[in-house]
Order: C-alpha cells, then structure tokens, then sequence
C-alpha cells in the first residue's frame, strides 16, 4: 500500500474513532445518569459537547483555526474523555485500547502519512 492508500485507511479509522468517541461518551452518560432525566441530558449533553468542540476546533471546515498544537490538545481533550468513558462503562481494557489506536491514529495523522503537513495550520518548514 503507498503513502495515499495508508493516508485514506488512517483518515477512515479517524472518523470511526470520532464516532466510536461520541458513542462512547453517550453510553457513559446513560449509565451513570441516577435518574431518566439526568441519563438523558448526559446521553445527549456529552457527545452534543464533544461534537461541538470537534467541528469549532478540531474539524478540517473548524470554524475556528488553531495553530496545530491547538488542534492536537482538543482531539486529545475528546479521546481521552472518551477513553475514560469507555473505561469506566467497559473497563480498562476497552478504555486503554481505544485510547491506544486514538493516539497511533493521530500520531500517523501528523507524522508519518502527512496530514498536519498539508494544512494551512502548519507552521514549520516542509520537509
């Protein structure tokens, strides 16, 4: 597989680690919610955040443009948020995997395959 196949199978995974992030964060909600009011507004609140934070800061359309250390500290903020999500509703295991493929995916993303290269946010030289 070249660079662009390896760049499109990371870039998939990315969106289903998103995804698997606000699933996740939704399943923690209705799980430590003590009552149906509250499992529902932490069900719908928490991905509803994380969704937010995503696409103001961290989407490739954000519409707000962070240096790229900006953009790293908010997918770090959601998957970590995630990861404990998943740990505490499925236990370690899940939460520490997925927290694992969330970093080897954005480290690929900004390193190896080049993504964090070709936006507009980097700052350094091209090498």
């Amino acid at each position: 597989m070249d660079r662009r196949g390896i760049r499109v199978a990371n870039e998939l995974l990315a969106f289903l680690l998103e995804l698997a992030a606000l699933g996740a964060l939704s399943w923690w909600g209705w799980a430590v919610g003590p009552n149906l009011a509250v499992r529902l507004l932490l069900t719908l609140g928490a991905p509803l955040l994380a969704a937010v934070l995503w696409g103001r800061y961290a989407a490739p359309r954000a519409t707000v443009k962070l240096p790229l250390a900006g953009v790293l500290v908010v997918k770090a903020v959601v998957f970590l948020a995630a990861s404990a999500a998943l740990w505490a509703v499925a236990g370690a295991v899940a939460g520490t995997v997925f927290g694992a493929v969330c970093l080897v995916n954005t480290t690929l993303a900004y390193t190896v395959v080049g993504r964090g290269l070709d936006e507009q946010r980097w700052s350094g030289p091209r090498p």
